[in-house]
């Protein structure tokens, strides 16, 4: 009994840190709300066998891999059992140095030869996962451009963000990293452990009693892990979005001197992040030290029977422990132990790479409110005439927005909408491009059903002028042109001309390649306008959209725009939305709506004489307009 004190010392110490990992787990456990991972929905073998997709036209590269990393996994069960008969030939009598050098030169042989295979898989692995990262990628951002307005609505940019970037690198560590590791290291294991029963099975079964224990500080550490992961994982996420959110806002942020505010919201985001971060350091933290503890303990019992053995002569379950069993032994051990360390580990991150691709596939799964029916046809031009035959849209179930609305404009005419804030003209604009889908009645485009036009046919005819222009980072020619192929520079220039814009493009230094900061900050609001137009007119539209495209621009832009809006009714139909009721004095139809309905309609002279609602505001704004002149 003496003689096994020792062990039952270490048994004793390892059991105490069972009982507290268990009784941790047992804690754990009973927070189910909190743990609770409410964001996965899907299983990991739905998930699998979606990331499988992406992978499976690269099969060839991840078969090639396999093959090189068994020429890896060849030196790690090599070296061990060269170290032992290095061992035992520099014991036998009659030691020649000639045979070291053979067994020296094999050694290094199989070291070369796996170092030019991990390199190999490394390339490899490399190379696919960034082709696989680029797909998912393109595969997010190109469906994300299909949602509708008001799904995009609903969902933060930063979030958005996210799933196209932080998202996929997780996804694309899994499969340069991670899927071979975890198959490197089972076949490690599987080979070591074949290899030690080959050399002494007796020792192998005194190793194998720590195995339980890695496997239950292993399942433990798995449930901490995936909480702390979620955690980091959910904080990075909510400082994406508040971040987009507030750079993109913060001339409001210093308009009204609410810096400190707003940094403290970033610092309590911050600290919430850091403080996660904190916590799954605290769980890899408490994990690797009990793995490296039974490592240690097993190295422990080895080196006490190989002691024994060695100075008792004595044998352990039948079979002799010599110091090359020793040393053999030794070799494997560290080999046994680092690879289901890493092999926990790496199901840790598999896990939060199912995390990350769930994310993914959460969005790729919306399904876009607006699509092309299934016999949608293509346009290769409309005339511009639209109707509305008893529309009625609301943007939530039953708080109606418009009413049973009907008018027809005919093709080239100048239709203006107007009304209070809320009244539904805006939205009008955005049904007829087809960003929303109406709950009753019909929308026609020449007689045809928007429904029954292609979405990308459709908004190819139509033009937009919003009062809030964006303009995207570059310069001033990617602007007007938007990719467009084919368009000369003379070209560009006209539509320049045509709508005034050159009078301010021709001062500038470096003219159609003067830069344009985020969002055209370096230009007026006039500028941004005029720019706008020029995009117009170069796309040829047939239907004109102007939605209060001449307000917040000083006197003099304005002449301009009204100028370049004389001209641009020559070209198709244009629909303008207006508060101020004298720039649409010459439209040829003017449609009053209140709360969704249409209460006039007629020009301007015609609503005048009634007398009526329309009449009433434009009274207003006259009168406001002398007062302000005077």
């Amino acid at each position: 009994m003496p003689d096994y004190l020792p062990l039952l010392i270490v048994g004793a110490i390892i059991g105490v840190f069972s009982a507290l990992f268990l009784v941790a787990y047992a804690i754990l456990k009973r927070h189910k709300e909190d743990m609770t991972d409410r964001d996965r929905n899907m299983s990991d073998k739905e998930i699998i066998g979606r990331l499988l997709r992406y992978a499976r036209p690269y099969a060839k590269n991840f078969i090639a891999v396999f093959i090189i990393m068994l020429f890896s996994i060849g030196y790690e069960l090599a070296a061990p059992l060269l170290m032992g008969t290095i061992q035992s030939l520099l014991k036998q009598e009659g030691f020649q140095l000639s045979r070291l050098y053979i067994y020296v030169g094999i050694y290094a042989s199989i070291l070369i030869v796996s170092l030019i295979c991990t390199y190999l898989q490394a390339m490899i692995l490399q190379k696919t996962g960034q082709k696989i990262l680029s797909q998912m990628r393109l595969d997010v951002f190109t469906h994300v451009e299909r949602l509708s307005h008001e799904q995009l609505n609903n969902i933060p940019v930063g979030k958005l963000v996210t799933r196209v970037t932080n998202d996929p690198n997780a996804i694309s560590f899994m499969f340069t990293n991670i899927l071979v590791t975890l198959a490197k290291n089972a076949l490690v294991v599987v080979g070591i452990l074949a290899a030690m029963l080959l050399v002494n099975y007796m020792l192998t079964l005194v190793i194998l009693c720590f195995v339980p224990f890695v496997v239950l500080f292993t399942i433990i550490f798995r449930q901490f892990s995936r909480r702390v992961h979620r955690q980091v994982s959910n904080a990075t996420t909510d400082i994406n979005t508040y971040l987009s959110e507030n750079l993109s806002g913060i001339k409001i942020t210093q308009i009204f001197n609410q810096e400190d505010a707003k940094m403290q919201d970033f610092v309590a985001r911050s600290n919430k992040l850091k403080k996660a971060k904190y916590n799954r350091m605290f769980v890899f933290g408490i994990f690797r030290p009990m793995v490296f503890m039974l490592f240690i303990s097993s190295q422990l019992c080895l080196f006490y029977f190989g002691a024994k053995g060695y100075i008792q002569d004595m044998s352990f379950l039948g079979q002799t422990i010599t110091s090359e069993i020793v040393t053999i032994f030794y070799g494997y051990i560290s080999r046994f132990f680092n690879p289901i360390q890493t092999l926990a580990e790496q199901f840790d991150m598999l896990q939060r790479s199912f995390a990350s691709a769930e994310k993914i596939f959460t969005v790729l799964d919306m399904v876009p409110q607006v699509v092309d029916e299934p016999d949608a046809m293509e346009l290769d031009e409309i005339k511009g005439e639209i109707e509305f035959k008893d529309v009625w849209f609301s943007y939530k179930p039953d708080e109606w927005v418009l009413k049973g609305v009907s008018f027809h404009i005919d093709p080239k005419q100048t239709v203006a909408f107007v009304g209070s804030t809320g009244s539904g003209k805006t939205t009008i604009l955005s049904l007829i491009c087809r960003n929303y889908d109406i709950q009753k009645g019909q929308i026609l485009i020449d007689g045809i059903d928007i429904r029954k036009i292609k979405i990308s046919s459709l908004r190819r005819h139509f033009g937009q002028m919003l009062q809030d222009v964006f303009l995207f980072s570059g310069d001033i020619r990617s602007n007007i042109v938007l990719r467009k192929e084919g368009v000369t520079d003379e070209e560009v220039w006209q539509a320049c001309r045509y709508v005034n814009a050159d009078s301010f493009i021709s001062k500038l230094e470096k003219g159609l390649d003067e830069p344009v900061r985020e969002r055209g900050n370096n230009f007026s609001a006039g500028q941004r306008q005029l720019l706008s137009f020029a995009r117009t007119i170069l796309h040829r539209p047939s239907v004109m959209i102007l939605d209060e495209a001449t307000a917040n621009i000083d006197t003099e832009t304005e002449i301009l725009i009204q100028d370049s809006l004389e001209k641009m009714k020559n070209i198709g139909t244009m629909l303008i939305v207006a508060h101020r009721l004298s720039t649409i004095q010459h439209a040829d139809n003017i449609i009053l709506l209140s709360h969704g309905q249409i209460i006039e309609q007629g020009n301007h002279q015609e609503l005048l004489a009634q007398k009526g609602r329309y009449h009433q505001l434009y009274t207003l704004q006259f009168t406001k307009q002398q007062l302000e002149n005077s």
